[in-house]
């Protein structure tokens, strides 16, 4: 039997390529050509040759809305790397392109329209950015992680699919994860992730009450590159480290509550993995407002409790902590019940579907 051909697009920052590298499972399972369009030199071009998928570098701009002389130069860039994806695409033949967003993605959906190649996209935050918004047109199908944001997409092309998780996460071992950290069963495990640069506001509310936490939980820390505190190394049931990368499976299983930043992948690993979280989203001044709005999704539905990061004091962090540990059960109650809770099983479904 031929083998379809896909091609996954995608790139700027690692949120544009984990999803796509959680459906290679499933796409070499079901027998599928893979190939990746990518920037020349973006985060994307390392993270996927390491999966061993042929990849295709092509001229991209930058969508900003803010001024910058390179608004002016971006265009042409942006119509070479249209004419770089389609020449990739009418030689490949492809029956399919998946697009999981980023300013690189809009020269290849927009060329696999021209070849009248079927697209489908993914949306991970709440409001839909940029890249994908001017992508929707040329797709036949749009996925998103949240209910709230079929509003967002076009009519007759949103389906509710949740976001991929790498299916390595969900294969950790809670024994493994103990061992690695020195840790043991007599209290419950408090993990802190600030993502992969760390949170300075996350790291210090922490720390300025680790002491109190101490008595209840065992804490690993993932505290971002250069943010370790030498003071506290050595400090029995405290374990910090800068990042994780292979153990990261075990130390979420060994996990019983977690702290974490808001963004839509991170969130959507800790719905996949039922973790009860406390989080805590980027305030609006630092960013597009995205994280704010994907945490009081999930504190609607009953998936997490959120904090905002000016309203933190030590007794408010303390007492959110507490609080998320009482009611733990229920937490993952309401994870257990999410209609999305097999993401790849319904992209993969997407995919069969359009692919011509």
């Amino acid at each position: 039997m031929d083998k379809k051909k896909i091609v996954l697009t995608g790139g700027g920052t690692a949120g544009h390529v984990t999803p796509n590298i959680a459906l290679l499972g499933e796409l070499r399972r079901r027998n599928y050509e893979i190939h990746y369009i990518g920037s020349y030199d973006g985060i994307e071009k390392d993270l996927i040759r390491a999966e061993g998928v042929p990849y295709y570098g092509i001229s991209s701009g930058k969508l900003r809305r803010y001024f910058d002389w390179q608004n002016f130069t971006d265009p042409a860039r942006v119509i070479k790397g249209l004419a770089q994806a389609r020449r990739i695409m009418a030689s490949l033949k492809p029956d399919i392109v998946f697009s999981k967003g980023g300013f690189v993605s809009v020269p290849v959906v927009i060329a696999a329209k021209t070849l009248n190649i079927p697209v489908i996209i993914h949306e991970s935050d709440m409001t839909p950015g940029l890249a994908n918004r001017l992508s929707f047109s040329s797709a036949s199908a749009v996925c998103c992680n949240f209910p709230e944001t079929v509003k967002h997409l076009p009519e007759g092309k949103a389906v509710l699919t949740g976001s991929p998780i790498r299916p390595e996460l969900l294969s950790g071992s809670r024994e493994a994860g103990l061992e690695f950290c020195g840790f043991n069963d007599d209290k419950p495990v408090l993990l802190i992730i600030g993502g992969s640069l760390g949170s300075v506001a996350v790291n210090t509310a922490v720390r300025s009450v680790l002491t109190q936490l101490l008595e209840q939980f065992q804490i690993i820390h993932l505290c971002g590159k250069g943010n370790l505190d030498e003071s506290l190394e050595g400090t029995e049931g405290y374990r910090q480290y800068e990042y994780i990368r292979d153990e990261l499976p075990d130390l979420f299983a060994a996990s019983d509550l977690v702290i974490s930043r808001a963004g839509a992948n991170s969130i959507c690993e800790l719905l996949a993995l039922r973790k009860p979280a406390l989080l805590i989203p980027l305030p609006a001044a630092a960013s597009r407002g995205d994280q704010l709005l994907n945490a009081e999704s999930f504190r609607k539905q009953g998936f997490s409790m959120v904090l905002q990061e000016e309203d933190i004091t030590p007794e408010v962090l303390l007492e959110a902590i507490r609080s998320l540990q009482r009611d733990r059960d229920t937490y993952i109650s309401n994870m257990a019940g999410s209609e999305t809770s097999d993401a790849i099983g319904k992209i993969l479904s997407l995919i069969e579907q359009y692919a011509k």
